[in-house]
């Protein structure tokens, strides 16, 4: 019985196949298991269901970083080139018009001298690098950020195919049992009228 489940069968993040019924007794091997082989495909059904839920989230997450990633490598890359455009002369400064809210822009007179900025880490971390070291550190991340969207992709894909493959499962398992018990109350009223 715990059998069922016990496929080898799994993606490359180790999330488990779902199995396809084709013979329906091939898992239900005494009828009066079927509730207990229902239960676990419905159990296991909700499990594929909460996992593609985190990974949705993980890709909803994605892509917003993603962006904001690309936009801080783009500004970093800025303050690069102009850093290294004005090394010889004497005016290392630069003005930028910078987002305050979603709404309200503002100017600023940026010193490229030093060519330092402050990145946030995430949990409220904020360190400063150096321009070169920040889009070194940048291009690592987007890279990372990238490639955790598309195998979080793939295994909402990987689930979304294995909860169709589980719900046909259970309408099987709950056809064969409503075909089975049709079966039995008509074997019983025909042994009610067999006249002795």
């Amino acid at each position: 019985m715990d059998t069922i489940f016990n496929s080898t069968e799994k993606n490359a993040r180790g999330i488990p196949a779902a199995p396809f019924v084709a013979e329906v007794e091939e898992f239900v091997k005494d009828p009066n298991d079927f509730d207990l082989v229902f239960s676990k495909f419905q159990d296991r059904l909700s499990m594929y269901k909460y996992m593609q839920e985190s990974k949705g989230s993980t890709v909803k997450q994605l892509r917003v970083r993603i962006p904001d990633i690309e936009h801080t490598l783009q500004v970093c890359e800025t303050l690069q080139r102009h850093h290294d455009l004005s090394a010889d002369e004497d005016d290392n400064e630069m003005e930028v018009h910078y987002q305050l809210n979603d709404t309200l822009y503002t100017k600023a007179t940026v010193d490229t001298k030093d060519a330092k900025v402050g990145l946030w880490l995430g949990a409220d971390v904020m360190l400063e690098y150096p321009v070169d070291e920040a889009i070194v550190l940048l291009q690592e991340r987007h890279k990372a950020a990238q490639k955790g969207l598309e195998t979080a992709l793939e295994d909402v894909e990987f689930l979304r195919e294995n909860i169709t493959t589980m719900e046909v499962n259970c309408a099987r398992l709950y056809n064969w049992d409503v075909e089975r018990r049709k079966a039995l109350r008509e074997a019983e009223e025909g042994t009610k009228n067999l006249a002795i």
